[in-house]
């Protein structure tokens, strides 16, 4: 059997520190993270400008650009493009596209230059097996802390869910602020997951205490209303 000696791609993991790069960028040039302190950041990857599946994932991050804002929460594109070619193509999306309702969508979130592929190779958002001259589309959402906090990976040709992604950064902030888990399905406003006891002894206290909203299925699960 023959080794294969190709390089494969390496992406950093869960609870990674998020791999430091600087970029030219459709609003400049940004120094990551350091220019996103104390933010959380979703950075994602496109195939190409100009291509009907990005073009619809662009208008709908654009036009939920504010709601992410209010979650403390910014956006980076990437694609392996010029400067040119994402101007023109996100200027191409004001003025001539209009989709499920959505026209005149202006996009002021960044969009990174990645032609030599520095960032994506970082971020193993090139596949070989996939595309050699394109990126995936990857979407790292990484933390106030700059830490990742979770991978998306899709193929080149099927769209995002952008509404899951919001739903994501909304579980994962909740978690972080409240210390619970979210079921399935999570929505917010649902019932979350109070965290499994560490002991015997911890599961039975658990169960027999009372808290306004807790309930317990069985020792190890127990959930709680939500307040907010």
């Amino acid at each position: 059997m023959e080794e294969n000696n190709e390089e494969r791609p390496s992406m950093p993991l869960i609870g990674d520190d998020a791999p430091k790069f600087t970029a030219k960028t459709t609003m400049g040039e940004i120094n990551f993270p350091a220019d996103y302190k104390g933010k959380w950041v979703i950075l994602f990857s496109h195939p190409a400008d100009f291509t009907p599946v990005c073009t619809t994932e662009f208008m709908t991050f654009a036009k939920m650009q504010k709601g992410f804002k209010a979650m403390n929460t910014e956006l980076i594109g990437l694609s392996i493009d010029s400067i040119y070619a994402h101007i023109a193509w996100l200027r191409t999306i004001k003025e001539k596209i209009e989709f499920k309702g959505m026209k005149d969508v202006e996009v002021k979130f960044p969009v990174i230059e990645d032609l030599r592929m520095d960032v994506a190779k970082k971020y193993g958002m090139i596949q070989p097996n996939a595309s050699n001259t394109q990126a995936v589309r990857a979407v790292f959402i990484m933390d106030n802390k700059a830490k990742v906090r979770a991978i998306l990976y899709y193929p080149l040709s099927n769209g995002r869910n952008m509404d899951e992604i919001k739903r994501l950064v909304t579980a994962m902030q909740k978690s972080d602020a409240e210390n619970i888990a979210t079921p399935a399905n999570w929505q917010p406003g649902d019932d979350v997951i109070i965290p499994p006891p560490g002991s015997c002894g911890t599961a039975k206290e658990r169960v027999e205490e009372k808290e306004d909203g807790k309930y317990c299925l069985d020792w190890f699960m127990c959930l709680k209303k939500d307040k907010k």
